[in-house]
């Protein structure tokens, strides 16, 4: 069996019935993926990059990592929080926790990719889509750069996406719903971090899309 690992946050983590339609999008990426690629979502609810590894939650993806493998690794919702578990700096702590995760998954001879955190539906009064994530995205793409690791910048490319949608047009990627739209949200919610079911299949599609703009072939990838 061939493997697709996913480390990350809420955005990617696999939700629970009583949660849905929150849809992380690593639950959108099987049906994009061929046969017999799995794909093996690790990631969790309000993990940093420090919390992630400090549970040993990278050390469930070292257990089952084998060669040829890929790993996808996305961080940076959490890693400016303020508490002691899970905060980083972007250009010391942070750096240094992909840089463990990276050479440890190259070091059995898998494929690491880094990806920016995608970005929060925050506009401003005026209409115009704020970033939120401060210095985390560059630090990955400046880490990737120095050290000639794979990256996709879901932070700019998601940014493009929203901005291109307005404030309106996408909240449909997200977790709005109306009071008494849904049974798990009886009195409705607007959630501007999470996706729902179509946003997870629109970013996972966006992120295939970019993989392939990086490699000139991927195994898993459909024609």
């Amino acid at each position: 069996m061939r493997q697709i690992f996913l480390l990350g946050d809420s955005t990617c983590a696999h939700k629970s019935d009583d949660k849905r339609p929150e849809t992380g999008w690593g639950m959108a990426l099987q049906p994009l993926v061929k046969k017999p690629w799995q794909i093996l979502n690790l990631a969790q609810n309000g993990r940093s990059t420090k919390s992630f590894l400090d549970e040993g939650l990278f050390d469930c993806c070292l257990d089952q990592l084998t060669e040829g493998d890929w790993v996808f690794i996305q961080f940076g919702h959490n890693d400016s929080k303020e508490d002691e578990a899970r905060h980083t700096d972007p250009w010391t702590t942070f750096q240094g926790n992909l840089l463990l995760m990276t050479d440890q998954v190259l070091a059995r001879k898998a494929h690491p990719v880094l990806l920016t955190p995608i970005c929060r539906r925050r506009f401003d009064e005026r209409g115009n889509l704020v970033q939120t994530h401060g210095e985390y995205p560059m630090a990955i793409l400046s880490l990737a750069e120095s050290r000639g690791y794979a990256a996709l910048d879901m932070t700019e490319k998601t940014f493009q996406l929203f901005n291109q949608l307005g404030p309106e047009n996408s909240k449909m990627l997200f977790l709005h719903l109306k009071k008494g739209e849904h049974p798990n949200y009886p009195e409705g919610v607007a959630d501007d971090t999470h996706l729902n079911e179509w946003g997870a299949q629109v970013i996972a599609t966006l992120i295939l899309s970019q993989l392939r703009d990086l490699y000139a072939f991927v195994p898993f990838l459909k024609d």
